[in-house]
């Protein structure tokens, strides 16, 4: 399938697949969403709620490293420790992250060595990248997870239900809902009633709360 880099409303870049006509993040702004979506509304969010580390974070389309590039600056910043795992069926190839600048988006200094160093990290493997930072990604389709209260947030980040509807119906919220401990929290960029609807059917409490730049709502969802 055909991939294409473009740049979006607050300059930061993505990858855009023509066929489907998605991209892997939101046109009106890949970093603002990602800052709006999973820091905002996920990791802050549940640090002023709960107060505890280590704080164990599955993020569900690992793709370009943006969320997870964004949490491991953010703590450093904070001095959160962090344990991230990210799970990607299909990985980003070398040559697309070339051409992506997020890097170039962040005052921290470290940014462009952080995002390689997230990207050369081999699968399969817990990686401890500094001393409040370690990240494992995970190469297996979502489907495929099996964890069991082991997650305090969760960042949803799949493709859109338009394009693949499976990865937002119930036996896939009911295996997030299996992997977050008691208390733990979802987070996503979609509003849609039916994706709400099915995490409730799984048991989650469901909130819709302000959208990022081009969305007017989203759904942050908590086990009880």
């Amino acid at each position: 399938m055909k991939r294409e880099i473009i740049t979006t409303s607050d300059g930061s870049t993505t990858i855009h697949i023509p066929e489907w006509n998605e991209q892997y993040h939101s046109k009106h702004g890949a970093l603002q969403e990602a800052y709006h979506v999973f820091i905002e509304s996920g990791l802050f969010h549940f640090t002023n709620q709960y107060h505890k580390t280590p704080i164990k974070i599955l993020e569900i389309g690992f793709g370009t490293g943006l969320n997870a590039l964004i949490t491991f600056i953010e703590a450093e910043k904070n001095n959160l420790f962090i344990d991230y795992t990210g799970v990607e069926a299909y990985p980003v190839g070398k040559d697309e992250l070339a051409q992506l600048n997020y890097s170039t988006l962040f005052e921290s200094e470290k940014a462009e060595t952080y995002f390689e160093t997230l990207h050369q990290t081999s699968w399969e493997k817990v990686h401890q990248l500094t001393d409040f930072f370690s990240i494992e990604k995970q190469q297996k389709f979502f489907k495929e997870i099996v964890a069991q209260e082991e997650f305090d947030l969760i960042y949803f980040d799949a493709f859109g239900a338009r394009v693949q509807p499976e990865l937002w119906e119930e036996p896939i919220f009911q295996k997030m809902y299996d992997a977050l401990k008691p208390h733990g929290v979802l987070t996503t960029y979609s509003a849609k009633g039916s994706a709400k609807r099915a995490m409730l059917s799984v048991g989650f409490e469901v909130e819709k709360i302000p959208g990022p730049p081009g969305k007017r709502e989203m759904l942050r969802a908590q086990k009880a």
